[in-house]
């Protein structure tokens, strides 16, 4: 892992599972998959929240793309409450496209029309989440909140980014820690 200062570690690549007391309506019960996390912040988006009543076709034609029935019917991800009108591609192989940050060896972060182009025409990443806005983090920010007990954090497993049912992300992300969600308490504070 690598170090970002301070004694603390990036968290790139890895889920932050909102604590049950986490009252923000924007993160209440939400995973976020963190895209970066370095000294000048952090920026992630929420892989468990669909934009009720949209899906990509919405996108597709916006950009006057013909797209497939199965790329059509994908779903619009709400990803955070920085940018709503920005769209994200969360995604696994190919992970080289014109816009794209690697987070790990088999997810990355596409900004660029390439990818939906490719995705419209079905040869784009088999796995991949439409996130239209992003979550962020002033330098520190984030580390300070999971001090205070506001986020779980562990390992984002492709499985549960790409292939556990939407309704079901929260809780795998914390059984994938070993923690039993029910016995999660919604008032923060330290042991």
């Amino acid at each position: 892992m690598e170090k970002i200062g301070a004694g603390s570690t990036s968290l790139k690549g890895h889920f932050l599972v909102a604590m049950p007391g986490l009252d923000d309506p924007n993160f209440h019960l939400t995973v976020t998959f963190l895209c970066e996390h370095n000294e000048d912040g952090a920026f992630g988006l929420v892989i468990n929240r669909i934009l009720p009543g949209a899906e990509a076709s919405i996108v597709f034609r916006e950009l006057g793309l013909d797209a497939l029935p199965r790329a059509m019917s994908m779903p619009l991800y709400v990803g955070g409450p920085v940018n709503p009108r920005l769209l994200f591609v969360l995604h696994g192989p190919p992970l080289q496209w014109d816009a794209t940050l690697p987070v790990s060896d088999t997810v990355a972060m596409t900004s660029s029309p390439d990818v939906l182009e490719a995705l419209a025409r079905g040869e784009g990443p088999e796995s991949a989440l439409l996130v239209l806005g992003c979550a962020g983090w002033a330098p520190g920010q984030l580390d300070a909140e999971v001090l205070e007990n506001a986020w779980l954090t562990c390992p984002a497993p492709d499985r549960i980014l790409f292939e556990t049912p939407v309704e079901n992300r929260w809780e795998a992300a914390a059984r994938s820690m070993g923690v039993d969600p029910r016995l999660l308490s919604d008032i923060p504070g330290h042991a």
